[in-house]
């Protein structure tokens, strides 16, 4: 029998074609409320249809953080946990089982497995750890975009760790983030001491292809007081060393990578993505070395995003390619056997032992 009365909710909009397979996926919960911001096709339709509660809002000028409250506000208020997810993501079965047996009575908010994105064999690809469970009172959200849940309550903010809870996301990419930047910009304006919304924003540059806005945002980013959370400036370091690099400039490129190594040692990112760019530049004592760093690395970052490219084939075909270059046949077969046995059907990896096999 269940302990807690749980209700999903959520904004949309013209989302139509996520109805259905969103509304089975969150069914496990006692309620879903979904706040629709504007759509002209038959979303709302749907969604009543399938039994949810349908609120239609103006939002003007557009706010991701008014369109969360104003949906928040729609939860009732005898509701124990709060469940937001957008209709183009999807919970793994079983997610409330996992969520009662880890939910204990002094808890306020909870942690769980988001896969931001998924391979084509549906395996993880960018993942993280994902907070956007909690009880009723005392949160609000935050930011005109990349909001955040804000709490404040009077009592102690206990968040657990709900195990075997599992958010799949499946991005719809017809959709424009186009307006992503100039909301940034906003954040930063109305708090420009900031540091979450000033790493976005150089990030969001990078994005852009605005290398020399990218490295001057994170660069102050770093520069700011609240800048404390090591993996989130491991991050800007290595988005501006890849700026530089982008830049030609691969002397500061490698320095901000090493930068980024220093701030947090026990994460692979930083390792992976400076081997990536000894590769293409054909450095290989150097793709060898951090390859092999990384490799050492055994266990995710609970706490940031991990890079698929960091936890697949990737870093033992970095290692393989380098050791080949480098006359070190024996480890470089090492190495390509073991990304094989990651990715076992990719040709270009069978490809390359059998030439390093010739060499042996």
């Amino acid at each position: 029998m269940n302990k807690y009365k749980v209700c999903v909710y959520a904004i949309c909009k013209n989302e139509e074609k996520f109805v259905d397979r969103w509304m089975d996926s969150m069914s496990e919960a006692d309620l879903i409320v979904v706040t629709d911001t504007g759509s002209n096709d038959k979303t709302t339709e749907k969604l009543l249809s399938r039994g949810a509660y349908v609120y239609v809002e103006q939002i003007n000028p557009w706010r991701f953080d008014t369109a969360r409250n104003l949906s928040l506000d729609h939860v009732p208020a005898d509701v124990d946990i709060c469940v937001c997810t957008d209709l183009d993501e999807l919970f793994e079965k079983g997610w409330r089982t996992h969520l009662e047996q880890s939910w204990t009575p002094d808890a306020k908010s909870g942690k769980y497995i988001y896969n931001w994105s998924l391979k084509p064999d549906g395996s993880p690809d960018i993942q993280m750890y994902y907070s956007k469970i909690h009880v009723r009172q005392g949160f609000k959200w935050i930011h005109p975009v990349h909001e955040w849940l804000s709490y404040y309550g009077k009592e102690p903010l206990k968040t657990v760790i709900i195990n075997g809870m599992v958010l799949n996301h499946y991005p719809d990419n017809t959709k424009s983030r186009k307006s992503y930047l100039p909301l940034l910009e906003l954040a930063v304006d109305e708090d420009p001491e900031g540091s979450r919304v000033t790493y976005y924003l150089g990030r969001e540059y990078m994005y852009n292809r605005e290398w020399l806005k990218c490295i001057d945002t994170l660069k102050r980013y770093l520069t700011l007081p609240s800048s404390v959370w090591k993996e989130e400036r491991c991050a800007a370091m290595r988005w501006i060393a890849n700026s530089y690099f982008q830049l030609k400039d691969l002397k500061q490129a490698y320095s901000w990578f090493f930068r980024a190594i220093a701030e947090t040692p026990d994460m692979r990112d930083p390792y992976v993505e400076c081997a990536k760019t000894a590769y293409l530049k054909t450095d290989w004592p150097m793709a060898f070395f951090m390859s092999e760093e990384a490799l050492k690395i055994k266990e995710k970052s609970k706490s940031f995003v991990n890079m698929g490219y960091c936890w697949d084939y990737t870093p033992h075909d970095l290692a393989a390619i380098s050791c080949y270059r480098l006359g070190m046949y024996e480890r470089a077969k090492q190495h390509a056997e073991a990304a094989i046995e990651i990715s076992p059907f990719d040709e270009r990896l069978k490809k390359n032992l059998q030439l390093i096999e010739r060499k042996l």
